[in-house]
């Protein structure tokens, strides 16, 4: 069943098995014409408009008679609710034609119908107890009228005088006269659009670009409870990978759209753009040097559906739409819910975590509806983290062999298990709320959206051998003698809001006007830490002793918090004529981005005066005189970085479809952008889809494209701790500023504004309807992608002359900047085939997508005329930056699902393969390939309530083992030569990429109430 699709309230339906017929004239048996939920305008014209009392919805299929297919076992899933809308979903879920009048059928309610059944049994069982009979033609066409009973309702007798009179012609009419009347309600008929075309009432396969539709029921048969690992677990062509110790990213993973960044890749709501998180990712994972959108904001249960866009759609939806566009269409229900529960935990007995849903839907009289959902999840960390192997104290000694000599006797008792390396701590709420109301000619509509999530993720562990990170004391002694391991606390809220009004008029034009806000906030605390500089104020400033210093030292401090903001008016207007379509509209929108400066603590170097050591000298040999300043393993932000900036854009678009030939489609879309910062771009979009035959079409495309700099690529700036690999090949903690391109020390540089990508999009591909039930899709894509924004690797002193003075000047070691500094292509294709059967006593559906993608850096470059033109290309970009960029995803990703369906039982199989990718870390490994199982059997109960039992990773697949970047390895042995710990290191799987991550199997229950 194809499903019209977009941008608010669904309102026209089509079923179809086969490629319909394009033209206009040829209006294919198809179209599902109800009013209520799915409705035709206020004026309620219908197929019989002459009788003013009988109303008929038709319900038209290009199937074999029903008589054909009456006997086959269907599965049904109809609530009991009034006879009209009963009819609506039994026509749905048997894809049959089903005529009945509207107006009689809306006077009975239904019973509900769960389980198989041949289509007539069906039938009878939903029309059970009320005055309505089913009647099958000797043409196959079902109906549905009065039974021949006593009627004493004077009103009922008319409606059975006109039934009399009207459904034996209706039954008798051959298909071109059905196709006529369809034609003709077709005009009164609300159409919708799926994303990718502006044309109301076009169907996936007419489209010249690839579009996946991703139902609710799709989503929530995989298992997960996050969007990002739902779509990844369906959609070989996203990736949501996984990383460690990177700050804010193990909090808000990076979502990448064929291989390309975060930040390439569009995210609507109901059609409206949707605002990007806050953060953005600096350290070593993929997607460095981006910000994208947070996936997870908006809860499973209150998505209908998802649309994903695989093609370049700046011309049509503005900026980031380089790799594609992902629409998420949020439930319209006005009646009707469910209460759901899952638990579930890791193979290892951590990461618990517990999800609760609830959705209902509430009709707003005769005329409207609001839906609202509630989740709330709660998820415990994980911790795949290794032995630390190297010495925590001081006195080790490293004998010939390389083994270390334990010295101090704490040494030998040392907790070994001193990282947390895993999934972040993660506690949300979410509240969804979906409305449409009938104003007038038009419809007035609006959503809220709002999550707080509470997260809790592990830096690196500061034991008590650490000057810089734990300062000894005066009783030479560490300030924490055990050590510590720091926790970034981060609180993210996510709210956006939207209000339009749509109107439809009489010559096939419509006009929506509409206003959308949407913010993301992000606010970073450390605790369980201290800063280290603080600990030397203490003693010497303040005249503490050592113990009072350990009692009195804070142990957690306010960071920063950063706050991303977008306002957007829209107004679009779009005309049907009788062989093309045409679509206009403009943008205005702000963008807003702050970052609020932390507590004096979490930024202050308090032994440290312009560079100078205040406490030199006063140690008298013992203890620290110089450590580090801020809140060890998140550093604070001060004043002097806060950020309130804003920037405003405008833009029009004209768009136009039209069938240029019999059975081809023409499409074009031009774009103006205004952006203040950089200035105007204009880009294109042309298309076409060619319908060789009834089951085979070819569809291709050709575009430009364009991604502004994001707000926080342009104006972000920091000193953060990262942990690097040195040339030794050890990890070393590095005090890194992150500099905006406006700076003293930018400036100085000679380093130009940020301007904005461009990119060259081309697609071709093919739609084959092997079958009936067997459809497949192969489609080619390139994209080229000029003056790409990245950030430089981390470029400290002896590069150049220039280069160190600036540092010095800004009393900075090491620096890295935002620069248009590469040109990449990326080359792919993808693949999907669906087979939809009967057997094993039910029903099989089976779905196998594919994606294969490459990106290589085809140039580099450093901004000409600057003081970096200089330094050689290869110190501004690492191979490590380059290899993020072409490898740390996999290349190819294939998916096989099948989902099996008899009586009560469901049960969902899939396989997922990732293929190879590659991490530069100081060293490079290829990771191989692996394939995960998925499992997921549900039941009912009754009608009503159902159970689950699931697996993800059933099989308790992990990544190859990490052989490069680790940290705390080596071994240590007694005064006897006894072995105390030898260790690898901590990071037993790559903490920089892992695309299923590496938590292993999975295993959870659920149940489910609907009502």
């Amino acid at each position: 069943m194809q499903i019209k699709l977009m941008l608010g309230k669904v309102t026209s339906i089509k079923i179809e098995r086969k490629k319909n017929i394009k033209k206009k004239k040829q209006t294919h048996r198809g179209f599902l014409f109800v009013s209520c939920l799915y409705k035709l305008r206020s004026n309620q014209t219908h197929l019989l408009s002459g009788f003013s009392v009988l109303a008929p919805a038709i319900f038209s299929l290009s199937v074999q008679a029903a008589t054909q297919t009456t006997g086959q076992m269907v599965q049904f899933d109809i609530k009991a609710q009034r006879a009209d809308k009963a009819l609506i979903e039994y026509a749905k879920q048997t894809e049959q034609t089903v005529v009945f009048s509207y107006e009689l059928a809306k006077q009975y309610d239904a019973n509900s119908v769960y389980g198989f059944y041949t289509q007539l049994d069906a039938l009878e069982a939903l029309l059970g107890g009320t005055e309505l009979d089913a009647v099958v033609d000797q043409n196959g066409l079902l109906s549905i009228k009065l039974k021949q009973i006593n009627r004493n309702d004077n009103n009922m007798m008319k409606l059975s005088a006109v039934s009399a009179a009207v459904l034996p012609a209706l039954l008798a009419v051959n298909s071109q006269g059905v196709n006529a009347a369809e034609e003709v309600a077709q005009e009164k008929i609300e159409k919708i659009a799926i994303v990718g075309s502006r044309v109301a009432g076009r169907s996936v396969e007419d489209l010249p670009v690839p579009v996946d539709i991703l139902s609710a029921e799709a989503l929530e048969n995989t298992g997960q409870t996050e969007v990002g690992r739902m779509l990844q677990s369906i959609a070989p062509s996203f990736n949501f990978s996984s990383s460690a110790i990177s700050d804010g990213t193990d909090a808000l993973r990076p979502a990448t759209l064929r291989g390309l960044g975060p930040d390439q890749t569009l995210v609507l709501i109901n059609g409206k753009r949707r605002h990007q998180a806050s953060i953005i990712h600096i350290n070593g994972s993929v997607g460095r040097g981006t910000a994208g959108t947070d996936m997870n904001a908006i809860p499973a249960s209150a998505i209908k559906r998802i649309e994903v866009l695989r093609d370049g759609a700046a011309a049509q939806y503005g900026s980031d739409a380089i790799a594609g566009v992902i629409n998420i269409v949020l439930k319209d229900g006005s009646e009707g819910g469910k209460a759901a529960i899952n638990y579930g935990q890791y193979s290892e007995g951590d990461g618990e975590t517990i999800n609760l849903d609830f959705n209902k839907g509430f009709a707003l009289g005769d005329d409207g509806y609001l839906n609202t959902t509630i989740n709330y999840r709660d998820r415990a960390p994980t911790n795949r983290a290794g032995l630390h192997g190297s010495c925590q104290f001081y006195g080790c000694t490293e004998l010939s062999d390389g083994t270390l000599l334990a010295g101090d006797p704490r040494e030998l008792t040392a907790d070994r298990d001193t990282f947390r390396i895993g999934d972040a701590d993660s506690q949300q709420f979410g509240l969804t709320i979906n409305t449409g109301y009938e104003l007038g000619d038009g419809e007035l509509y609006g959503f809220i959206t709002y999550s707080t999530r509470e997260n809790e993720s592990a830096a690196f562990f500061r034991h008590n051998a650490n000057a810089g990170g734990n300062p000894v004391l005066q009783d030479n002694d560490a300030t924490i003698p055990l050590g510590f391991l720091p926790k970034i606390n981060t609180t993210i809220d996510d709210i956006s809001y939207n209000f339009g009004y749509k109107t439809e008029f009489d010559n096939d034009a419509s006009l929506d006007l509409s206003y959308t806000y949407g913010e993301n906030s992000i606010d970073y605390t450390t605790s369980d830490t201290i800063n280290a500089s603080y600990a030397n104020f203490l003693r010497y400033d303040q005249g503490l002793s050592a113990a009072d210093i350990r009692t009195t030292i804070p142990r957690e401090a306010y960071a920063y918090g950063m706050e991303l903001s977008l306002q957007t008016i829209n107004i679009d207007f779009t005309q049907n004529f009788d062989d093309y379509s045409l679509a206009m509209g403009a943008e205005i929108r702000t963008d807003e981005y702050r970052i609020l400066e932390g507590n004096e603590y979490a930024y202050r170097d308090y032994d440290t005066l312009n560079g100078v050591s205040i406490y030199s000298g006063l140690s008298g040999g013992v203890g620290s005189e110089d450590a580090s300043g801020g809140s060890q393993g998140f550093g604070g932000s001060s004043p002097a970085s806060s950020v309130d900036e804003s920037r405003d854009v405008i833009s029009f678009y004209v768009d136009a479809e039209a069938y240029v030939i019999e059975d081809v489609i023409l499409s074009g879309a031009l774009r103006y952008d205004n952006y203040k910062g950089f200035g105007d771009t204009v880009n294109f979009k042309l298309a076409g889809n060619w319908s060789i035959t009834d089951d085979i079409s070819l569809r291709g495309a050709l575009s430009s494209g364009f991604r502004a700099p994001s707000m926080q690529q342009l104006y972000f700036n920091n000193v953060s701790t990262q942990f690097v690999v040195d040339t030794n090949g050890n990890l070393v903690a590095e005090e890194v500023g992150t500099f905006r391109n406006d700076s003293t020390l930018a400036q100085s540089l000679g380093i130009p504004k940020l301007k904005e990508e461009k990119s060259q999009n081309r697609s071709l591909g093919i739609v084959y309807n092997v079958t009936d039930n067997i459809n497949v899709t192969v489609d080619y894509y390139s994209i080229d992608i000029d003056d790409r924004i990245v950030i430089s690797d981390r470029l400290g002193k002896g590069l150049s002359t220039s280069l160190d003075a600036a540092l010095n000047s800004a009393g900075a070691g090491v620096g890295q900047f935002f620069l248009n500094g590469a040109d990449t292509e990326t080359r792919g294709v993808d693949f999907v085939a669906t087979w939809n059967t009967e057997g094993l006593g039910g029903t099989l559906d089976f779905t196998l997508a594919a994606n294969f993608t490459k990106t290589d850096v085809v140039s580099l470059f450093s901004p000409a005329g600057s003081s970096l033109e200089t330094v050689k290309v290869e110190d501004i970009f690492s191979a490590e930056d380059i290899s993020i960029i072409e490898e740390w995803q996999p290349e190819d990703r294939i998916n096989l699902s099948a989902l099996y369906q008899r009586d009560d039982w469901t049960v969902n199989l899939s396989l997922n393969r990732f293929g190879e990718y590659t991490v530069e870390d100081g060293g490079r490994q290829t990771y191989g390939a692996e394939i995960l199982t998925d499992v997921k059997v549900n039941y009912f109960v009754t009608e009503d309530l159902s159970v689950n039992i699931g697996a993800n990773n059933l099989f308790d697949v992990y990544p190859d083992k990490n052989e490069i970047g680790n940290s705390r390895s080596g071994t240590i042995v007694d005064a006897s030569g006894n072995t105390v710990i030898s260790s690898s290191g901590v990071f037993d799987y790559s903490r920089r990429s892992a695309p299923f991550g590496f938590n292993g199997a999975y295993y959870y229950v659920g149940a489910e109430y609907r009502f």
